[in-house]
């Protein structure tokens, strides 16, 4: 239920003499003391935390979808190991009951004058805003590809509507390519393109059919994965398993009828290789959502939420915060980074509410569970420098069966029980315990 309340700018940026451009004037509007837009995981955590703090009625998350679903889950669900109806949960379910539950969808923001205007007309004023929107998946921008997915053999692990379709096509392989690709646009988990190759490898060698295969890795990038540790030691299983990497190759078109992947060379964009596809898997090129791209004073000139990196705060709007994959922090965007984001923001979110800078500083952590098959991850753990920042005391830049059944059966528990109950802030300090408290 929305809460009446006049808007004012709070007396803590006041106290502070803000220069985020606020209107002074009461307005009266339905308006919360934060509004959080997106009920993803940053938003469901960070919902959970300051709910609880400050009471009924003072916090409202406004997001359309009726159903949360756990993403990390889905490599599993495509490579059969999980079921999707295992990923999700009724949104009601996973929101703070303390917290309002606006179910719509976020049509504009205003942030000179404090509100975002919702689909159904609605004007939602805040005193604080944290942007949580996530990225948005953009199918369409590669030409020929939502009708593949009406066809065999085309699967993409990162939507519900197409996951269970991955397995589908590994099961019903019999000879050719199997083409897995990673576009030229930031993604969610950078290392998920991969993951279900290696899944798929293995599936395909033990029900004796990858004598037939001829496993394809097209990625955009110029390296294998972003941190040299873990691409080295990746290099090596794609090397044994003779798998074939082509970089800096961009789907651009998918031809159903024929069964065609066309690829652009990114070094020579006037080159393009075409080839047939018995399994193709597609991650598609991703953004920031429409309505937050289209706000040109809350982005960067990419379309990212423009936040300090460190402080997560916005650069302008001091009353506005980021969390999440919708922000320009550069670090790679997994529910990891997350976890760790939630406690930069629940400290330095609460020091501004109460007139204060924010001092918590965030280091980037973010971590890839890089499963490699049925049994075996690499659970790369670093920094936005690219610097490994890992956990356990023991080189985890091998292929371990501890760290897959840690992927598997630990992660999901501690995502619904802690991390979106806000109790979860990343490892932190179990890192510290593991390496006798020094510095990592």
């Amino acid at each position: 239920m929305l809460v009446q309340r006049s808007l004012v700018l709070p007396r803590a940026l006041q106290k502070a003499g803000s220069k985020a451009h606020f209107s002074t004037a009461t307005t009266s509007l339905s308006s919360y003391k934060l509004v959080i837009v997106g009920g993803g995981a940053g938003g469901c955590a960070t919902a959970a935390k300051f709910s609880s703090k400050l009471g009924k009625g003072q916090v409202a998350v406004i997001e359309p979808s009726t159903m949360h679903y756990y993403q990390p889950m889905w490599t599993l669900v495509g490579g059969g190991m999980k079921k999707l109806n295992n990923s999700g949960k009724p949104m009601s379910e996973v929101l703070p009951k303390k917290a309002d539950w606006i179910k719509q969808k976020v049509v504009s923001f205003d942030p000179d004058n404090n509100f975002v205007t919702t689909e159904d007309g609605n004007q939602i004023g805040y005193e604080f805003l944290v942007v949580a929107l996530g990225l948005q998946l953009n199918y369409s921008q590669v030409k020929g590809l939502p009708e593949a997915f009406e066809t065999p053999g085309v699967g993409s692990n990162y939507s519900p509507l197409y996951v269970q379709k991955t397995f589908e096509s590994l099961k019903n392989f019999k000879e050719g390519n199997a083409i897995f690709t990673f576009p030229a646009s930031p993604v969610k988990c950078a290392g998920a393109p991969q993951k279900i190759m290696y899944i798929s490898e293995e599936y395909l060698r033990k029900n004796g059919k990858r004598s037939n295969a001829n496993i394809i890795y097209n990625t955009s990038l110029p390296v294998l994965f972003g941190i040299k540790k873990y691409a080295d030691a990746l290099w090596k299983v794609v090397e044994e398993r003779n798998i074939n990497v082509n970089l800096r190759r961009n789907l651009i078109e998918v031809k159903p009828d024929t069964r065609e992947a066309v690829f652009q060379n990114l070094d020579e964009p006037e080159e393009t290789f075409t080839y047939e596809y018995e399994m193709l898997h597609v991650t598609p090129p991703m953004s920031t959502p429409d309505v937050l791209k289209s706000c040109k004073a809350l982005t960067d000139d990419s379309g990212f939420l423009n936040v300090n990196k460190e402080t997560l705060q916005h650069t302008q709007y001091p009353n506005v915060f980021g969390i999440g994959d919708c922000t320009n922090v550069p670090t790679a965007k997994t529910a990891a980074a997350v976890a760790a984001q939630t406690g930069i923001l629940r400290k330095n979110l609460s020091l501004t509410m109460n007139g204060s800078s924010p001092t918590a500083l965030y280091d980037g952590y973010t971590s890839c569970p890089l499963v490699t098959g049925y049994s075996k991850c690499i659970l790369a753990e670093f920094d936005m420098n690219g610097n490994p920042l890992e956990t356990f005391p023991f080189d985890q830049g091998k292929e371990r069966r501890t760290m897959f059944h840690m992927k598997k059966d630990v992660m999901p528990a501690l995502y619904w029980q802690l991390m979106l109950r806000g109790f979860w802030e990343g490892p932190k300090i179990p890192r510290k315990i593991m390496h006798l408290g020094l510095s990592r």
